[in-house]
């Protein structure tokens, strides 16, 4: 098969342009409107996009006074949208620094059996004093902290995803052998941030394990990403910035000992779509003038880690900002929202409207032609692997890209017309992982056969010490 897009529908309550809530026709309600989310995915399955995601962050972020800000948990938000699809995967994001891998595993784990092995988790490590506080803590720990925790939480949840081999069940009547206990493991992990004993209560998914997502884009995010994630989400302004980022990542997965082609990386574009050039560009410009600047000022400061005192609207940035190594949270958004500014010479006021739509994500407005002219531009010249697409306005947005866009990319033959695989796994195009236990004792039963009576074989009962993937794989160079 040639070469095709990945499209995500990155949902977020009324669109991800700032001001989209403001809008006349946009339901003020809808980001705790549970069948407005079902009615978006079941669009993108209909033009077969290969999964929804959505963000998430323990804590409520910024003023409710400003936007929506109430959000149903994505979990929970994603099995009520599997009751009602079949096809298109299912991605959430939670964070390592603030569950347990015992009580995440589990929720995966029950949102693969819902959806028949249709989820992704996109792995976070959640900076930030406030979220901290949620939490029994007084401040945030440090990012190689978060970053040490997210390493051994990866290990925990895969063993435990595969602490049931796939032929656990036996369901004989006759003799009241419902499974072969012999197939099912406790993890034993004991390690710096967590002590796990048992298996996991759930049968292994569909799909092996749920697909490994990243979005850390920092040296700390890359480093992660290149051991253990399957896609990776990121942001860019600019093709060229994205080749780079492409480029690195793939030699980072190589020298992790993983195969590059099997690691997919997508960056979000905010698509402003208009009948003409001139239409796309008057609705961008309305919802910038929707704005609020004093909100959207507070905002870029925490980002950039100043006081919002120091940023005039009509000023450029500040000479003298924090670099990226004194910052603990969004380091590589840092970087790429000043390197945006000094770039092209940007006042706040300029900076802020840039950011609007999509947060630093890049935002392109034109026609639908023009809109599939830059994707097709950024998949085939070395950017991107495809795209989470990040409606400015839901659930318009998202309809006119499923009914203008996607028929253009898939005239031009790069975007499936119909579901060939019904697994996410199937949809990105990645192998289902082999059982971390079924592949040790497989080999422990090799060795016992060629050596028979050796002292190097497994002792009976005895549980095997394992490494997940990254560990593994970081054991392996």
């Amino acid at each position: 098969m040639p070469r095709q897009l990945i499209l995500n529908a990155f949902l977020m309550s009324n669109g991800h342009h700032e001001a989209s809530w403001r809008l006349p026709e946009s339901d003020t309600r809808a980001a705790t409107d549970v069948k407005h989310y079902q009615r978006l995915a079941q669009t993108a399955e209909q033009a077969h996009f290969d999964a929804v995601f959505f963000a998430d962050s323990p804590l409520l972020h910024g003023d409710v006074t400003q936007r929506p800000y109430g959000v149903i948990e994505p979990t929970v938000l994603l099995a009520a949208i599997a009751a009602v699809t079949e096809r298109i995967g299912l991605v959430a994001t939670a964070s390592t620094s603030y569950n347990e891998p015992y009580n995440l595993a589990r929720r995966f784990a029950g949102l693969e059996q819902i959806s028949g092995g249709r989820s992704g988790w996109n792995v976070v490590t959640t900076a930030g004093d406030a979220a901290a506080r949620n939490f029994s803590l007084d401040s945030q720990p440090a990012h190689a902290d978060r970053y040490a925790r997210a390493e051994e939480f990866l290990q925990v949840t895969e063993k435990l995803w595969d602490s049931w081999e796939d032929e656990v069940h036996v369901g004989d009547k006759d003799r009241g052998v419902w499974g072969d206990s012999s197939r099912v493991h406790p993890v034993l992990h004991r390690g710096e941030f967590f002590q796990v004993e048992g298996a996991l209560d759930a049968p292994r998914s569909p799909q092996g394990r749920p697909v490994i997502i990243q979005a850390g884009s920092s040296e700390s995010g890359r480093d992660f990403a290149a051991r253990w994630a399957e896609a990776i989400f990121t942001a860019h302004q600019t093709v060229e910035s994205a080749r780079e980022f492409y480029a690195d990542l793939k030699r980072r997965v190589a020298l992790a000992g993983r195969d590059a082609d099997a690691v997919k990386i997508l960056p979000g574009i905010v698509p402003v779509i208009g009948a003409t050039e001139e239409e796309a560009r008057a609705l961008d410009e309305e919802l910038n003038r929707l704005i609020l600047p004093e909100h959207a000022l507070r905002h870029l400061a925490g980002v950039i880690g100043v006081d919002p005192s120091r940023l005039a609207l009509d000023e450029q940035l500040p000479d003298d900002l924090p670099e990226e190594s004194q910052i603990e949270a969004n380091k590589s958004r840092r970087t790429l929202i000043v390197e945006l500014g000094r770039s092209e010479r940007l006042t706040v006021r300029q900076i802020i409207g840039r950011l609007g739509g999509g947060r630093g994500h890049q935002t392109f407005a034109g026609t639908a032609e023009q809109v599939a002219d830059r994707i097709e531009h950024w998949f085939t010249t070395g950017a991107a692997d495809g795209f989470n697409i990040m409606p400015p306005v839901l659930p318009s947005g998202l309809d006119v890209f499923t009914r203008d866009v996607v028929p253009i990319l898939q005239e031009r033959g790069l975007f499936r017309t119909e579901y060939t695989g019904t697994t996410l796994r199937e949809h990105y195009g990645l192998p289902r992982p082999a059982n971390l236990f079924a592949a040790h004792h497989a080999s422990a039963e090799r060795d016992d056969a060629a050596s028979p009576g050796s002292p190097g074989g497994a002792v009976a009962g005895e549980q095997p010490v394992l490494l997940g993937g990254g560990a593994a794989r970081a054991a392996r160079q």
